[in-house]
């Protein structure tokens, strides 16, 4: 079952999408108290993702999808988080950058960080070129969804806790403004790569929730990105450093995981960090991971002037 939210004459609502048209759960709903967003559909629990399941195979009116705009198919989640060097060859590509080696499955752990929600953007949205940085980058990443609380979940336990699957275009400002002039101190190049991370509608996501029972192996999907119909980067699940159920039980050891937390998964090779190909104004980024679609967003413009914090005058 594919969940989307959509926007309609400034209403924004939660759908089932079939084929090209969209059922408004909502409007379909049998009795009280509908669900209005995706995530409170996970709230609510499996017996709710049961009742939509039956107005998928239902009459229930539709609308074609085409005279609606889909937003990211969770809007508010609670968590964004991200994993970072989470594909070998990525590694590799960026130089050991990040401080692994290229097998470091069986002497390290994953590596998450957070990231705002006001990142997030839905399909075919422009995403903004941030004023702090003129390199900008992509990365396809699997997002995983969680459907239930979670805490201290054994990993072969893991996939019981998670309600489907997306696709996040973790988009990467590779350098900052404000580094020029600044007195270096331990850490910086760490905050200077996380702040890179949080610039409003750095986090495309979409275009639907693909419920995580039609997904027969998560470790076994086809993704690639392409700019402007270029591929840049081709890769499938199974090489992931750590999968998916090592790192739902990871994170739900540092924290309690809810419904409706987004957790991107790493992103492979590619990357224009490595080739210095990077991002211009107006490029198209398609990101496609099989059977969830197909993410589609550009590039904004790059602003006239950058944040540099440094050059006000005392």
């Amino acid at each position: 079952m594919k969940l989307v939210t959509y926007s309609k004459d400034r209403t924004v609502s939660c759908g089932i999408l079939s084929d090209d048209r969209i059922i408004d759960i909502p409007g379909a709903w049998h009795g009280p108290n509908p669900p209005r967003s995706v995530r409170q559909v996970l709230e609510k629990g499996p017996s709710c993702l049961e009742e939509i399941a039956e107005l998928a195979d239902s009459a229930a009116p539709a609308i074609p999808a085409a005279s609606l705009k889909l937003g990211p198919p969770i809007t508010c989640p609670g968590k964004i988080i991200a994993l970072a060097g989470n594909y070998a060859e990525h590694i590799k590509e960026a130089g050991k950058a990040l401080g692994l080696s290229d097998s470091p499955r069986l002497t390290t752990v994953p590596r998450p960080f957070i990231m705002p929600s006001t990142a997030l953007i839905g399909p075919e949205d422009e995403i903004p070129w941030p004023e702090y940085s003129k390199t900008i980058d992509y990365e396809i990443e699997l997002a995983v969804v969680m459907g239930r609380k979670a805490k201290h979940v054994p990993p072969e336990k893991a996939l019981d806790f998670i309600a489907g699957y997306t696709i996040v275009n973790d988009v990467s400002a590779r350098t900052v403004t404000f580094k020029q002039g600044r007195a270096e101190r331990p850490w910086d190049e760490f905050y200077d790569w996380l702040n890179g991370k949080w610039a409003d509608g750095f986090c495309p996501m979409g275009p639907y929730l693909l419920t995580a029972d039609e997904v027969e192996d998560v470790q076994n999907l086809d993704m690639t990105l392409t700019v402007n119909g270029k591929v840049r980067q081709n890769a499938n699940t199974r090489q992931m450093i750590y999968p998916v159920v090592d790192i739902v039980s990871f994170l739900s050891h540092l924290m309690t995981l809810e419904p409706g937390d987004v957790i991107a998964t790493g992103t492979p090779a590619g990357v224009a960090l490595a080739s210095g190909d990077y991002l211009q104004p107006g490029d198209k980024i398609q990101c496609k991971i099989q059977n969830l679609g197909t993410l589609t967003n550009t590039l904004g413009a790059k602003p006239k002037e950058f944040y540099e914090p440094l050059t006000r005058p005392l």
